[in-house]
């Protein structure tokens, strides 16, 4: 596959967790986030985006999201549970992204706040207005921002995508 076709960076929050009395990465998803995770899944199938690769964070409320979600997908992708996007910082979001595979077309990144806001807010340069807008109320659970670039994933870097959709269940 040519380094230049367009590409998408689909980031997606995990769904709404609970508080158990567990360590932080061990905290399952609340009710609400079990109905929110298959409707973000949703959107994804009616939207046309089926990434090829998937990196989720390894808390276990990221993959709860993941497996509720996916199965809304025409087809699975391969999923690589990164230990790095847990609590990940916008810059170490980006580092991650940036190892993915040129084969991939549509790359979707599972985490947490603050960190996927600030990777939006980091790497789109520019972007429809609407899908701004929305995003910059806030990135609540189970949100999904979908930006667009061109070129290596290596040559992602702020400010090089377009926001091109924001969506959040609530």
């Amino acid at each position: 596959m040519s380094v230049d076709v367009p590409r998408n960076i689909v980031l997606l929050r995990h769904a709404k967790a609970d508080w158990p009395q567990v360590a932080d990465h061990e905290r399952p998803l609340a009710e609400r986030g079990r109905q929110d995770a298959p409707a973000a899944g949703e959107w994804l199938a009616e939207h046309g985006i089926n990434p090829q690769l998937t990196l989720c964070s390894t808390a276990i409320r990221t993959r709860e999201t993941w497996k509720l979600a996916v199965h809304q997908l025409p087809k699975r992708p391969k999923t690589v549970y990164e230990d790095r996007l847990y609590e990940a910082a916008p810059g170490q979001i980006i580092e991650v992204i940036n190892e993915a595979p040129d084969e991939v077309r549509d790359l979707l990144v599972i985490g947490h706040n603050p960190g996927m806001q600030g990777v939006a807010d980091v790497l789109a340069g520019r972007g429809d207005e609407d899908a701004m807008a929305r995003l910059a109320r806030g990135f609540s659970t189970a949100a999904i921002a979908v930006l667009r670039f061109s070129g290596p994933w290596k040559s992602v870097e702020p400010g090089t995508a377009e926001l091109t959709d924001f969506w959040a269940p609530r």
